[in-house]
């Protein structure tokens, strides 16, 4: 199990800028999964959590909140396929809400999440996971 950057994508230049020194943290633009819509990703692995954030921009500056396939798509890139991350949703009193159209992936450090039994999804759920 890995949580790992893509490299490439790093942002080495503005406010967010930084190198491979920085290890997991620092910022990431991805290419898109549907035409004008690139993925802009925070990524940190500090205070015992790995973490992303994630909104998608068109190039004109249009912005959008993810889709549940995009956070697939940065969950892939961003951790293993056997890796268990979560999208939280706190108690209002905790919401904290620095862009409108951020959503985030996290994972405890040494941690194994729980999972529930699939078929509290839905039947055959298990089949199809597979």
């Amino acid at each position: 199990m890995s949580f790992h950057v893509p490299e490439q994508r790093r942002c080495r230049a503005g406010d967010f800028g930084s190198d491979e020194s920085y290890g997991n943290n620092g910022a990431f633009t991805l290419p898109p999964l549907v035409a004008d819509r690139h993925f802009c990703v925070i990524a940190s692995d500090g205070l015992g959590w790995e973490h992303v954030s994630v909104h998608m921009e068109s190039p004109r500056g249009k912005q959008w909140t993810p889709t549940w396939a995009e956070m697939c798509h940065v969950k892939d890139v961003f951790w293993d396929a056997d890796d268990v991350v979560v999208q939280y949703h706190p108690r209002r009193v905790d919401y904290v809400n620095f862009h409108p159209h951020t959503l985030h992936l996290w994972r405890p450090i040494g941690v194994e999440l729980p999972l529930p039994d699939p078929d509290l999804v839905g039947p055959g759920a298990e089949e199809v996971s597979a």
